[in-house]
């Protein structure tokens, strides 16, 4: 299952980033679908598609800033727009008034900056003729759908979307990361009626193309076949993830607000604690954070989502060494905390602050030296008395193996404080 395991500990946090025609109504990524829209209504906003703003530059130094390393960018959603000059379609963004390719840039800057290039490649396509309709499909609910699938051949698209995928792979020097989105034809909801998946993309041969042409990258599991990882979406795993109980390599893909494209209206904003926390408890279980940006439909990003990045940012240049290069531990935290953990130095995620101490099971004597990490401000280690009984103003014992450490009453202004053990031995 897992190829490149090494790849996701080196890179525990990355950029989503989806962008295209669907900015301009702004209201959901999957508008065509939500409003039933038909191509040609659809194509309103191709033909005013103008991202003057569109910088990658900026992009990049915001992804890095964030402490992030590396971007993933929506080469093509389900809408079927291409953000590059495929030789294979006329739906494209050099065919805009944008009147250029946005792929190259992109990838040129996230080299500049040293960050890992990652392209998302939709499987399906809402606007190509021989994509037929089915449950997931804008026009699912057209009353004639059985003379608009007359003639539609996915044999047919097939070869257009493995020719798209060779041409993204060929193209634009290394790409290091590859997620494919998606198959419903196993696990897609009921009103997913005709879906599609591993037999329509012919997965195996798509999977075998992509290794040959990027003997490096990893690949990620929406093709109906297993892949380099795995991908929850909105949701956090609680636990390490598992395939036949083996545990594999995982990322949560995670909005800042729901919505994965521009969405104006959207208020549902996670605050800079909440993410940050977020990742935090996907490392500690094995896993990575790729957090998305929808740019607006002129290519730059909305505030609030520069203000999250920068928030994230100002934590990891202090914290970054608790999530880099750190991963599960074999200890088992206290409630309202979280463990990582990178050779001897042992990281405490503290979720909630406690009043004067906090009580580590398992770790008395296996601890030499504390601080808080965002300072290296010493921590103090207390001894317990197994036998002590609570008393006015004595606490009674803690269980045996229990190490105690005092923190000072005032919370570190930081999002979310770390103490940083040095484990002895």
């Amino acid at each position: 299952m897992i190829q490149h395991a090494a790849w996701f500990e080196e890179a525990r946090l990355g950029m989503f980033v989806h962008w295209g025609l669907y900015a301009l109504p702004a209201r959901h990524e999957w508008v065509m679908n939500l409003e039933e829209l038909t191509a040609e209504y659809y194509s309103r906003y191709f033909r005013r598609f103008d991202p003057d703003l569109y910088d990658p530059r900026e992009w990049a130094r915001a992804a890095k800033d964030a402490g992030m390393k590396y971007v993933v960018l929506t080469t093509k959603h389900h809408d079927g727009f291409c953000l590059w000059d495929s030789s294979l379609t006329e739906y494209k963004s050099t065919n805009t008034p944008a009147g250029r390719d946005l792929v190259r840039p992109y990838v040129d800057a996230l080299r500049a900056e040293g960050l890992k290039v990652g392209f998302y490649h939709s499987l399906i396509d809402w606007h190509h003729p021989d994509f037929t309709i089915d449950g997931a499909h804008p026009q699912r609910n057209s009353p004639d759908v059985e003379a608009l699938n007359a003639g539609r051949d996915m044999a047919r698209y097939r070869d257009y979307l493995h020719g798209q995928v060779r041409e993204l792979l060929t193209d634009y020097g290394q790409i290091d990361y590859l997620f494919f989105d998606f198959s419903y034809s196993e696990h897609g909801p009921e009103e997913f009626w005709g879906g599609k998946g591993r037999k329509e993309w012919d997965s195996e041969a798509l999977l075998a193309m992509v290794r040959e042409l990027q003997p490096g990258i990893v690949v990620n599991d929406r093709l109906e076949i297993p892949g380099d990882f795995v991908t929850p979406e909105q949701y956090q795993p609680a636990g390490p993830m598992l395939v036949d109980n083996q545990q594999v390599a995982w990322e949560a893909c995670q909005t800042l607000n729901g919505s994965w494209g521009y969405d104006r209206d959207n208020l549902n904003f996670k605050s800079v604690d909440l993410l940050i926390r977020m990742l935090v408890d996907g490392v500690s279980k094995g896993g990575n954070l790729l957090l998305n940006v929808g740019p607006t439909g002129r290519g730059n990003f909305d505030p609030r989502a520069t203000e999250a990045l920068q928030g994230i940012g100002a934590w990891m240049r202090l914290h970054g060494r608790s999530v880099y290069g750190a991963g599960p531990s074999t200890f088992t935290p206290p409630a309202d905390a979280r463990y990582t953990q990178s050779g001897n130095r042992l990281y405490v995620h503290l979720f909630a602050w406690p009043f004067q101490f906090v009580h580590l099971p398992g770790l008395e004597g296996k601890v030499e030296y504390a601080q808080l990490l965002n300072d290296a401000s010493e921590v103090f280690l207390q001894e317990n008395d197994p036998q002590a009984q609570a008393h006015n103003m004595q606490p009674g014992a803690q269980p045996a193996g229990t190490l105690t450490i005092k923190l000072p009453v005032q919370r570190p202004d930081v999002d979310l404080p770390v103490l940083e053990l040095f484990l002895a031995g």
